[in-house]
């Protein structure tokens, strides 16, 4: 038995006669009733009554119709979906984010939503260097949104915005009512910064380097979120980007602007150039530099 005998099969009973379903499959009458016969031979039954004028089934030909019907729809579903998928890819989306990018990621990711309804969607988030390589290289992620600039020949690193650093000092800290602050002014503070590896950690010691000063490094952390819980509970200050404070509510601390902080850092698009990226993908990554232009 073979896929098309099952077509010849199931169109000589959908169109009643062997001429109408010679025509249909655009072959000779001759060649329907041998492939016929080819069909019952490999099964070893009889699917017509042939005692009768008209075409009917045996009892053993209604069953092989009722499961050829089934499993040709559902060929007809798979050869659909291997055709979307050849245009589409997967419908998967996977995302590398760092923490700040979490005040409009989410709108961009609506958008995917409403056009790509059955869309999965994985965030991951990645910090560190070696993670981001890791994950582009690996094909963890279709692409990431990173502060780290990425030199590696095959990833395309494009920029999308850029974002200011500010201050966070406990509730109740003595340069509280100051409406900015100096970097010499925090030299003394007991500093929270992060980990080495952590292209944060360098801009915030530039901000430092341009303020003439040196940060007293008490607590280091590899996450924002950490970052913020240590300075509510008094045991330092710390620096991040204005645009993560912007999307954090409740705050239990005090956020200022840095008189020296003319530094900027950059946030970047970076994907794998030389991996093949669903046109899904491609969308998502159109949106996001939609996004800011």
């Amino acid at each position: 038995m073979n896929m098309r005998h099952l077509i010849y099969f199931t169109t000589l009973i959908e169109e009643g006669t062997f001429t109408k379903a010679a025509n249909v499959l655009h072959i000779a009458q001759p060649s329907l009733s041998l492939a016929i016969k080819n069909l019952e031979k490999d099964l070893g039954i009889i699917l017509f009554d042939r005692k009768k004028r008209e075409l009917t089934l045996t009892r053993e030909g209604e069953v092989l119709h009722a499961e050829a019907k089934k499993l040709l729809n559902h060929m007809g579903h798979v050869e659909e979906e291997m055709k979307r998928l050849q245009q589409q890819g997967p419908m998967e989306l996977s995302v590398g984010m760092i923490e700040s990018s979490k005040f409009w990621l989410p709108k961009v990711l609506k958008t995917m939503k409403q056009e790509y309804p059955e869309l999965h969607i994985e965030i991951v988030e990645v910090l560190g260097l070696q993670d981001i390589n890791k994950a582009i290289k690996n094909y963890d992620i279709h692409f990431a949104i990173t502060n780290q600039l990425i030199s590696e020949k095959e990833v395309e690193v494009q920029p999308i915005y850029q974002e200011k650093f500010v201050a966070l000092l406990p509730l109740g800290h003595t340069l509280e009512g100051q409406e900015t602050i100096s970097v010499k002014e925090l030299s003394g503070e007991e500093f929270i910064i992060f980990k080495e590896g952590f292209q944060t950690r360098e801009d915030i010691l530039n901000i430092f380097r341009q303020g003439g000063s040196r940060p007293n490094i008490q607590i280091e952390v590899e996450r924002f979120e950490t970052a913020c819980s240590f300075v509510e509970e008094g045991l330092g200050v710390t620096f991040v980007p204005e645009n993560y404070i912007q999307s954090e509510r409740d705050k239990g601390f005090t956020v200022k602007k840095i008189q020296e902080s003319n530094i900027t850092r950059t946030v970047y698009l970076a994907y794998d150039r030389s991996r093949y990226l669903p046109p899904l993908v491609m969308r998502a990554i159109e949106l996001v530099e939609e996004f800011f232009n």
